[in-house]
């Protein structure tokens, strides 16, 4: 298990969040993601709850945002070295923001996240 600070990988998150092109990051609506220390389930690296863009229709509206949770120790307790937390990070956030476009985990698994 690799050791680093809350803001360090809150750091990280970020850096994988600028690494989505910005004309996806220009259609994400009333989303928020954060950095929770703990998964409620062992292995859990991050959970998208909301409501995916492509199921959005006039009803929408009013709703609280959608949710990304990035759980931080369960990606520090796969990774061995620095840059396998890096790696990580970016494909637990890339994988997560594709659940609010409605993307499902089948596809997902196809395209490498």
């Amino acid at each position: 298990m690799i050791e680093m600070s809350r803001e360090a990988f809150e750091d990280l998150v970020g850096e994988a969040l600028d690494t989505i092109p910005p004309e996806l990051t220009e259609v994400m609506r009333n989303v928020v993601i954060i950095v929770e220390d703990d998964a409620p389930e062992p292995g859990l690296l991050g959970l998208y709850e909301g409501v995916p863009l492509t199921e959005r229709g006039d009803w929408y509206g009013g709703v609280l945002p959608d949710h990304i949770s990035i759980y931080r120790n369960e990606i520090l307790a796969i990774c061995d070295t620095p840059e396998e937390v890096v790696d990580e990070v970016r494909i637990t956030v890339v994988h997560e923001i594709a659940h609010h476009f409605g993307i499902d985990d089948d596809r997902l698994e196809e395209l490498g996240y």
